[in-house]
């Protein structure tokens, strides 16, 4: 159990500016990770061991990608308990995002608004930070890179993008996830139809198979998508992941729809839309994926996980895994060993 309780840091935290209070928690953690100080907020991890796409996770709850968009913490968030942690997106070149203000809590719905705009220090920057984590891996946790492509590229050359991130990743990656669905870059999901989606999976899955040839190991490759997608969308989504033989979906990111926050502070800011309203839409998506995909294509669900109730219904809607992000802003670390302990005894 870690020392000192979130109950007690939330208030101050919650008293900043939503990005001035993320900056802090991980600049934090950066220069406390791996030293005794880490004793702060670590806990120990439930075992609860599970194997999919050749890969096995200590246990069954992860960190969404987006909180450590730079891979800085990745021990010191590790030490929560999380049985596997994703981090980015990077893209290749560093990029500021979108202007701040650019977060925005919504704490009568347990949720958060984000136009961030993969913002990040670049893909050397990021490889750098990746490779000195130690303490997380050496102790069985899994690390997942997420890539994307820079702001400034035209979907036209998105490709060349993924590319680049995935030949810099793929040494340092448990697996890769290709992220087409956040709504803060202009016409990135854009690259979840059909046409273009198949000939981006199509390009990666060559060069893959490049890399796993001259590195000696074969990488998994998730694919993350949006929670705004309708049926017919979700089918044809999941015949192209089947057809490109993708290791695996993330499913889901955030919402650009207001429909559960109308009338709230900030309820109608533009970007992503987090917590507890996303529940619904992404167990919506889970389940049509996995009568889409069949038992086979691991789900990783992600979107509302509050408590040990919301984890379990990513997995009765038919996910393999869960992922977590704004429910540690709301609960803290305790959420990771609740989620964790409620899912072994399902």
């Amino acid at each position: 159990m870690a020392l000192i309780p979130y109950a007690l840091t939330r208030p101050f935290l919650f008293g900043l500016d939503a990005e001035q209070a993320h900056e802090l928690t991980l600049g934090s953690i950066a220069r406390l990770q791996n030293t005794p100080a880490q004793c702060l907020w670590q806990q120990a991890r439930v075992d609860d061991p599970v194997t999919l796409a050749g890969l096995r996770f200590p246990n069954r709850v992860g960190l969404a990608a987006g909180l450590d968009k730079n891979g800085r913490c990745i021990d010191g968030l590790g030490a929560m308990g999380f049985g596997f942690i994703e981090v980015g997106t990077v893209t290749p070149k560093p990029q500021p995002g979108n202007p701040r203000p650019r977060i925005f809590r919504l704490p009568e719905a347990n949720a958060l608004i984000n136009r961030l705009g993969f913002n990040n220090e670049g893909l050397d920057a990021f490889l750098v930070n990746v490779a000195r984590a130690r303490s997380f891996r050496s102790s069985g946790g899994l690390l997942g890179l997420n890539i994307g492509k820079n702001g400034a590229t035209p979907n036209e050359r998105a490709v060349d993008d993924y590319l680049l991130c995935l030949d810099g990743v793929y040494p340092h990656a448990d697996y890769v996830a290709v992220n087409v669905s956040s709504p803060n870059t202009k016409n990135l999901r854009a690259l979840q139809s059909d046409e273009a989606l198949d000939a981006l999976l199509s390009a990666l899955q060559i060069r893959r198979r490049q890399l796993a040839a001259t590195h000696g190991r074969d990488v998994p490759m998730f694919l993350k998508i949006a929670p705004d997608l309708d049926e017919a969308q979700v089918e044809v989504l999941a015949a192209t992941v089947k057809r490109q033989a993708m290791d695996g979906v993330i499913a889901t990111n955030t919402t650009i729809s207001r429909e559960a926050v109308k009338g709230l502070k900030d309820g109608d800011q533009s970007g992503g839309l987090s917590g507890s309203p996303v529940l619904e839409p992404s167990n919506r998506v889970i389940r049509q994926l996995r009568q889409a995909m069949g038992a086979a294509v691991p789900i990783i669900g992600v979107g509302g996980v509050m408590d040990a109730a919301t984890a379990r219904s990513k997995i009765e809607a038919g996910a393999d895994l869960i992922q977590m992000y704004t429910g540690i802003i709301y609960r803290g670390p305790a959420l990771v060993t609740e989620a964790a302990r409620a899912l072994k005894k399902g």
